[in-house]
């Protein structure tokens, strides 16, 4: 029979495991409370980053459909859940691995898809959104500038050889 303890426990992380939008496993062996408390702050308002127990996490997994999850839950293990922008919160664990090795990205989960180590590395090596946004603004337009100036580039080129036509005739008049 399970305790109530743990099928809360359970049903807490089913839950935000079915609402985050990107989820990153971490080992944290070695890791002080106070730089715990500092990798917390480094994810920003768009994550949170809980320590849970593989037993517990497994069957939550399996509860969201995730059951892929379960291959990366060994040691000691700690979630980020991702609420908001996967990219910041992966630039904000993979800054915090720099400075501190003892954190180790196992993988994760982006829209229902694995994720590898690798993966949540070239995550976070993205831009962010509204960089990439403004970048596909410029490019748009740009393009629109070199269309218009495509459709009138016509125009002037005829305006400039009939003035041209005009001075020769003026010229070869006189």
């Amino acid at each position: 029979m399970a305790r109530p303890d743990k099928v809360a426990a359970v049903t807490e992380l089913t839950q935000q495991l079915r609402e985050a939008n990107a989820v990153v496993l971490t080992e944290y062996r070695g890791l002080s409370v106070g730089q715990l408390k500092e990798l917390r702050r480094s994810l920003g308002t768009n994550a949170s980053y809980a320590v849970v127990k593989n037993t517990l996490t497994a069957i939550a997994a399996k509860e969201a459909g995730l059951d892929e999850l379960e291959n990366q839950l060994s040691g000691p293990t700690a979630i980020a859940f991702v609420t908001g922008e996967p990219v910041d919160a992966a630039k904000g664990l993979r800054d915090f691995a720099k400075s501190n090795p003892q954190l180790v990205i196992k993988g994760g989960v982006l829209e229902g898809r694995m994720l590898s180590a690798e993966d949540v590395d070239k995550l976070a090596s993205l831009e962010s959104r509204e960089v990439l946004l403004g970048k596909a603004a410029g490019a748009f337009k740009a393009a629109l500038y070199q269309a218009a100036y495509m459709f009138t580039a016509p125009a002037t080129q005829a305006a400039r050889t009939i003035e041209a036509l005009r001075e020769k005739q003026a010229a070869d008049a006189a």
